[in-house]
């Protein structure tokens, strides 16, 4: 049975500053047709403050271990760890914490997936209190014409935003309104 969290269409979109959501479309166009990974940081004067783009090494993983990671970075992503480690180190230097993890879905819509959710909710998860974005890229592969074709009609991922209410509750999807920086 899928467990899978979709947009609640009722739910007020969450607002993302238009630095972010732009830095957040560009890695997601960059890494195609590979899915995208990172991390945003924040504080309480902001929670989308800076991006952190993260290497998605699936596909290392998949090759090593194609048994234990069927999954290659078209369909999937995992985080490099050293990334996501100077991440943590950058932010306590600014007095931030890491207040998103984001990652891109190829060819199909900005959803939480089953293996989203068994990622975000395991113990050892290093963000337990950080939002989960999701861009829904348009495109199933993204060379030649066909990226050309969709960038030139300005067709943007969607962006949506799942949080939970308290720790330990299940997440809410939630669409997503570019703000003013």
């Amino acid at each position: 049975m899928s467990r899978r969290v979709d947009v609640d269409e009722k739910a007020p979109p969450v607002a993302i500053p238009r630095p972010i959501v732009d830095e957040l479309r560009r890695h997601a166009w960059d890494t195609l047709p590979e899915e995208c990974c990172g991390l945003i940081l924040g504080d309480e004067t902001g929670r989308y403050q800076r991006v952190v783009r993260c290497h998605n090494d699936m596909n290392q993983r998949h090759t090593d271990d194609p048994g234990l990671f069927p999954r290659d970075a078209k369909t999937a992503f995992w985080m490099r760890e050293t990334d996501y480690q100077q991440a943590l180190e950058t932010a306590r230097a600014a007095g931030q914490a890491v207040t998103a993890v984001y990652h891109s879905h190829v060819g199909v819509d900005a959803y939480l997936s089953d293996e989203d959710l068994a990622y975000a909710e395991q113990e050892f998860f290093p963000f337990p209190e950080a939002d989960q974005i999701v861009l829904g890229m348009p495109v199933a592969d993204g060379r030649g014409e066909q990226r050309a074709h969709l960038v030139e009609k300005d067709l943007k991922p969607s962006i949506a935003v799942f949080r939970r209410a308290a720790a330990g509750a299940p997440f809410r999807g939630y669409g997503s309104e570019e703000s003013a920086a």
